[in-house]
């Protein structure tokens, strides 16, 4: 792995569950890591319940556009993390893959999108400490 690590979220449609995955990653892991989200058949926009959900916690995503899965972009990534939906990335040595089984927030409420942004967090909380846990601030 790099300096700084790279992580592809993917999902089917590249707008809900992979979005705020990205938008977690970003926030809890600042400039660490370097992140991408993309999808296979991207939607149209990001999932109304998901852009709602993440406002809840401070983070905006309403200006993110779904994006298209391409094989560069899982070429360039060290972790390529697929979020339950049966989408599959093309594969490459010395890549790390993962599948985070989270259900599908499309045409749920913000009322069910709630508990899979809080797992969505949990799951990025465990990737950074694995990928790039906080360097220990230097004693004075």
């Amino acid at each position: 792995m790099a300096d700084k690590p790279s992580v592809l979220f993917v999902c089917v449609h590249n707008a809900g569950r992979s979005q705020m995955a990205a938008a977690w990653l970003t926030h809890l892991a600042g400039d660490r890591v370097e992140v991408r989200s993309a999808g296979s058949n991207p939607g149209d926009q990001v999932n109304p319940a998901a852009v709602e959900a993440m406002a809840e916690v401070g983070i905006d995503i309403s200006k993110e556009t779904p994006k298209i899965l391409t094989i560069d972009a899982v070429r360039e990534s060290d972790v390529c993390i697929t979020m339950g939906c049966g989408d599959t990335c093309p594969v490459f040595p010395g890549k790390r893959y993962l599948d985070w089984k989270l259900d599908d927030p499309a045409g749920q409420g913000v009322e069910a999108v709630r508990p899979i942004r809080d797992e969505i967090k949990t799951l990025v909380e465990g990737l950074i400490a694995e990928i790039a846990p906080a360097k220990p601030e230097a004693s004075a």
